[in-house]
């Protein structure tokens, strides 16, 4: 298994004993732990050669081997991993000429704590992502998963499916967060289970839906409490992200987070650290962070409702679910494997599908996606007594029910409205209108009046009077 970018040591070179045990401690005081010390300059190359290095601080001037030739040897023989350099010269040449070599950085000693620590948390981010493009390059290139039981549990054939698996092993192995996206019902949660699966951490992942919990409910399910923090809190309590050490965190409908709440889970992207209720004493998790959400948040940024700040730090990695209408390859799939789920649960036969039930759901919009599909086919198996097909009888009953007209008609529409207006100058009548979605319906149902009706949330009956109507006129 490979280690996470996070776990990659941060190895500091320098003479000096006591500003190597210095660093070392300031760094694992911020939840770094995988520091190495070195005070003989000649031992990184092989360090180098047998180890990975996440971020190397190196200084300038030391016996034996100084900085100044060690710098652009690094450079050049493992370019992916930043190098800090950290000296005492306050010279601009010196600075610019190792800015010139390759240096991520460079630190004038004594350096500001918060800067150091902050200096070489961008340098360890910025190795995980050097090394998530060139995985990302990778897989795509391989045009295939290297870990296909990750995604066993998606029932899928469309390409686009085959492209996102691909992202989330290119990420798996990161540290940094994932905003998912997408409606209702799509997967996002299959998604974060898939994404801590691939990565290999070895702790749990551990889930939480923020929807209800108002600040302090939040904070006491996610960071715990301490003894006293309230009246009836008897005792401390660990909050659910101690759980997660070592694993993955996720946080479903991160949307409805209101602005406290967010300011705390800043604070925890931002140094890893969050204070339970009633302590001022800050704790450090290595829990990576996935969120997911069914609600546009950059618009809710710009409205002032989500921090900007909270906005981009969530957005390092960006997974977008498609929906169901877009996945059409996918729907013959997810119809068969729902029926036999759902006859093997309730222990009937399992039934066959009618030819036109394909038809009638290629036209539905579908706002619950695959989750609404699920509960469509679980429904009309649960009412199937007889015979060897299933009926459709359910599934038109729950379109009508729906009282709207499919996403394809709909979109349909409105573009043949804006055609009348591009053309005629005009908007077009509610009959014109109604001609247009029951020729539309038709052409969908490949005439199989049931099927459109069904689509148009009409009966049969009144269907046919329009088609008589229509060819009438």
């Amino acid at each position: 298994m490979q280690k996470q970018e996070s776990d990659l040591p941060v190895v500091l070179i320098d003479d000096e004993e006591d500003i190597l045990f210095g660093a070392s401690y300031l760094l694992k005081s911020h939840g770094i732990q995988e520091v190495i010390a070195l005070s003989d300059a000649r031992e990184i190359m092989p360090f180098l050669q047998s180890k990975k290095a996440g971020v190397i601080v190196l200084d300038l001037f030391m016996p034996h081997l100084p900085g100044t030739e060690l710098l652009p040897e690094i450079v050049q023989n493992y370019p992916e991993v930043p190098v800090i350099v950290m000296t005492a010269s306050q010279e601009i040449k010196t600075a610019i000429s190792c800015m010139k070599e390759g240096a991520y950085d460079y630190l004038v000693k004594p350096v500001e704590e918060s800067r150091f620590v902050s200096c070489v948390r961008c340098g360890l981010e910025i190795r995980g992502l050097r090394r998530e493009i060139r995985s990302l390059r990778h897989s795509l290139i391989a045009n295939g998963v290297k870990c296909p039981e990750c995604f066993s549990r998606f029932i899928t054939c469309q390409r686009e499916m085959q492209v996102l698996f691909g992202y989330i092993e290119a990420i798996a192995d990161s540290s940094e967060p994932v905003m998912i996206t997408g409606e209702t019902g799509t997967g996002k949660r299959l998604c974060a289970q898939a994404l801590h699966k691939a990565s290999g951490r070895s702790g749990e992942m551990v889930s939480l839906n923020v929807v209800g919990l108002d600040d302090k409910m939040l904070t006491d399910t996610l960071f715990g409490h301490t003894k006293g923090a309230f009246i009836g809190a008897d005792r401390d309590k660990e909050g659910i992200i101690k759980k997660a050490t070592g694993g993955t965190l996720f946080l479903d409908e991160i949307g409805n987070l209101n602005m406290s709440f967010q300011l705390k889970l800043l604070r925890l992207l931002k140094d890893s650290t969050y204070c339970p209720l009633g302590s001022d004493i800050s704790r450090v998790s290595d829990a990576r962070i996935v969120v997911a959400t069914n609600q546009d948040l950059h618009a809710m940024m710009v409205r002032g409702e989500f921090l900007q700040d909270l906005f981009f730090s969530l957005s390092r990695h960006l997974i977008n679910v498609p929906s169901l209408r877009d996945r059409p390859d996918d729907l013959p799939l997810l119809v068969r494997h729902f029926i036999v789920e759902a006859a093997q649960s309730l222990n009937k036969p399992i039934p066959t599908s009618p030819t036109e039930l394909l038809t009638l759901l290629s036209g539905y919009e579908f706002p619950g996606n695959i989750r609404e599909l699920r509960s469509m086919v679980y429904n009309a198996v649960v009412q199937h007594h007889s015979g060897d097909v299933l009926s459709m009888q359910s599934f038109r009953d729950l379109i009508r029910k729906a009282h709207r007209t499919p996403a394809a008609g709909k979109h349909s529409s409105e573009a043949f409205a804006q055609f009348s207006l591009a053309v005629t100058g005009r908007f077009p009548t509610l009959k014109e209108l109604d001609v247009y979605l029951v020729k539309e319906a038709m052409r969908r149902a490949i005439n199989n009046q049931d099927v459109a009706a069904a689509m148009l949330g009409i009966t049969s009956r009144t269907l046919n009077r329009l088609l008589r109507n229509m060819d009438g006129h």
